[in-house]
Formats: structure tokens, sequence, C-alpha cells
């Protein structure tokens, strides 16, 4: 409803950002869709949460692109264990 909002907290599959590295994209019918031009050659990169990651992959891949990196972006540090001095 309007001007009611809710307070939710992100699990962690929704918060998990992933940037995929792509190749040899190139400007299609698919791509003309977009509201900017593909280059062909480099690499592009993608950031998608990871709720949209085959989605996107799908896409590249019908727009000719191949896939050369997926990297998490926000990570989260591995706690560390607690020494214990006596």
């Amino acid at each position: 409803m309007y001007g009611q909002t809710t307070i939710t907290t992100p699990n962690s599959a929704a918060s998990r950002m992933y940037r995929i590295e792509v190749e040899g994209m190139r400007q299609s019918s698919e791509s003309d869709k977009q509201l900017y031009p593909i280059r062909q050659s480099g690499s592009v990169f993608f950031t998608v949460p990871y709720s949209r990651m085959n989605e996107q992959m799908r896409r590249i891949n019908r727009m000719g692109g191949k896939i050369v990196n997926i990297e998490p972006l926000n990570t989260e540090p591995e706690p560390q264990p607690k020494s214990s001095e006596n």
C-alpha cells in the first residue's frame, strides 16, 4: 500500500552480488533493445544479484558472448577464531 513500508532483512542469497566477465559480445537484434551499444572486442562486465544470474547468463548466450569469469563481489570475511590466552 502507498505510504507503508516494511522492514525486512535480506537473506544471504538475496544479498549476494556477482560480477560476470564476458568476451565476444556483438550487436544484435537482442542487444539493440539495450539503452547502450555493445562493443565486439574487449571484455564487458555485468554485476547481477544471485537471483538474476541465470537470466543474465541466458541473455549473454543469446547475444553471442562467452563467459570468461564469474566472481562474487560482496564476500563476507570468515570469522577469525578467538585465541584463548591464559
